[in-house]
């Protein structure tokens, strides 16, 4: 069983609900269809530069290959056995991008460091 991601790109300020209503329409198969946002853009490829999906190769993080992508979001679903440096990679360009990320194992979503409000 995968560990399942998603990275996603919504207007500054979204909320934790924004982005749990974005994922369960993607569920639903409703994508809009516009250019992919450049923030997913800089962030599909500088997570692909480190652990490539076109091919995966022995010892990809990826339990399924190529990364689901679109507009606004890109699906990551990783090997059980994932190392934790690529969680942690993950994070920090998720952070590095301004991009939501959501944790399909439990629902959560988690802001970047710069959006976090006190």
């Amino acid at each position: 069983m995968s560990f399942d991601l998603s990275v996603w790109a919504l207007p500054t300020g979204a909320t934790p609900d924004q982005v749990r209503a974005a994922v369960q329409r993607c569920r639903e198969g409703r994508h809009r269809e516009q250019q992919p946002d450049p923030r997913l853009v800089a962030f599909y490829r500088a997570i692909t530069g480190s652990y490539p999906d076109r091919p995966a190769g022995p010892g990809t993080p990826w339990e399924v290959a190529p990364l689901h992508t679109a507009c606004d979001h890109i699906e990551m679903n990783l090997v059980p056995t994932c190392e934790d440096q690529v969680l942690l990679d993950i994070e920090r360009l998720a952070a590095t991008h301004d991009l939501m990320l959501f944790d399909a194992q439990d629902g959560t979503v988690y802001p970047p460091p710069t959006r976090v409000t006190p």
